[in-house]
């Protein structure tokens, strides 16, 4: 399944490290759309399945672009070919049968089990397609939490997070995106290049799954390290750092302002530009231990000294000085200011009148740069070019009907 044809019929100029690898996308809303994005970005010809109601997420609104489309969902599903495939129908579910064994990888997030009954469980697909790459992506596993339901917000409360976001005496909070969505998202991608990788080597396909409290338990890091490690068991602490300080925001002239000396010579510096040297060589504050121990006597030396001039002050001086630090923007001054560092963060989504903005890929590729060729799809978009090819000998390696025999 090598070789593909551009989203015009025409061969794409230069190649993309997954040109070729047809991904049969079963999933819907976050974690499985975001993977196979970043996969579609990198090359990969993703089919995206869709029952006839659509994906959750193109009902998602408000915000929606000037056109009326969900931006939650035009985030996720850009390059990709949206089919739609009713399960109950049994042609729908004949076409869906007949892409999973043509593909090189499905991904889904069913729950699990769900698609058993309808023959495109992985060991059904697996008898059809044997060198296929499988992934399932669940809330919370698939053996004793295969009956809980896989909302990032369950799972920020489940697995801990939601006890360590917010004030010390205050409720708990949720992080300000599906944290935990993204991280099995990025997993599954992950675990799909390695899969491929193998299957480069031995020719064998394999099942890989990920989950939501997998993605929770590994990516809280530090803090789940902290009771399987330490034997502590970490609490909110506001937007302080339980091992660093100053590691938070510290209040200025103006507004706060971050700032993060993460280790004695970043303090040292910190202490000469706001002119009271004398922290760094008091023994109190020698050490990071100390710092953190002491933070309730340090932090107000701190703060006298910075609320005499403006966040943006400080922002250049501490910079010059290589002390980390930085305000605290909305998403539009963090946008702005990507922009401002040559980060390029919007692309060009699309060609022509259908051209729409998204945010670039986050990788950079001195050799294969992702592309943005196709728009994120209307509802069943390429049902009729896909079933076409679906059609076609299985020779054929593109989903694109220009140029085929």
């Amino acid at each position: 399944m090598y070789s593909p044809l551009g989203p015009d019929g025409e061969a794409p100029s230069g190649r993309r490290p997954l040109d070729g690898v047809v991904v049969a996308d079963f999933s819907r809303v976050l974690a499985g759309p975001y993977a196979t994005m970043l996969l579609a970005d990198l090359g990969a010809e993703v089919i995206k399945v869709e029952s006839p109601g659509g994906d959750d997420t193109r009902s998602w609104v408000p915000p929606t672009r000037p056109d009326g489309v969900s931006t939650y969902y035009a985030a996720i599903n850009r390059n990709k070919k949206s089919v739609v495939m009713d399960f109950k129908d049994p042609d729908g579910l004949a076409a869906a049968q007949a892409l999973a064994a043509r593909a090189d990888v499905v991904i889904e997030n069913f729950k699990p089990g769900g698609l058993k009954r309808f023959g495109l469980d992985y060991e059904a697909v697996k008898r059809r397609n044997e060198k296929v790459i499988y992934c399932s992506i669940s809330g919370f596993g698939t053996d004793k939490g295969a009956s809980l339901p896989g909302y990032d917000l369950i799972v920020q409360a489940m697995s801990g997070l939601m006890s360590l976001t917010g004030d010390p005496d205050g409720p708990a909070y949720r992080a300000g995106i599906s944290v935990f969505d993204v991280m099995a998202g990025l997993h599954s991608t992950i675990g799909i290049l390695a899969a491929l990788r193998h299957r480069d080597h031995t020719g064998e396909g394999q099942n890989v799954e990920t989950s939501l409290m997998a993605s929770a338990m590994s990516g809280l890091v530090n803090q789940t390290s902290a009771y399987v490690a330490g034997g502590v068991t970490p609490s909110r602490m506001g937007n302080a750092h339980p091992s660093l300080f100053p590691y938070e925001p510290l209040p200025t002239a103006d507004d706060d302002l971050i700032i993060a000396a993460g280790n004695t010579a970043q303090f040292r510096k910190l202490c000469t530009v706001l002119g009271v040297p004398e922290l760094a060589n008091d023994p109190r504050f020698a050490e990071n231990g100390d710092r953190t121990a002491r933070r309730e006597e340090l932090r107000p030396l701190l703060v006298e000294r910075l609320k005499t001039q403006n966040a943006e002050y400080w922002f250049e001086r501490l910079n010059e000085a290589g002390v980390p630090n930085g305000p605290i923007n909305s998403i539009q001054q963090g946008v702005e200011y990507a922009q401002k560092l040559g980060l390029d963060p919007v692309v060009e989504v699309g060609t022509g009148e259908t051209a729409v903005p998204g945010v670039r890929h986050p990788i950079t590729f001195s050799a294969t740069p992702p592309r943005y060729d196709l728009a994120p799809p209307a509802l069943g978009e390429h049902t009729q070019e896909v079933l076409a090819w679906l059609s076609a000998p299985t020779t054929s390696t593109s989903t694109s009907t220009k140029g085929e025999s």
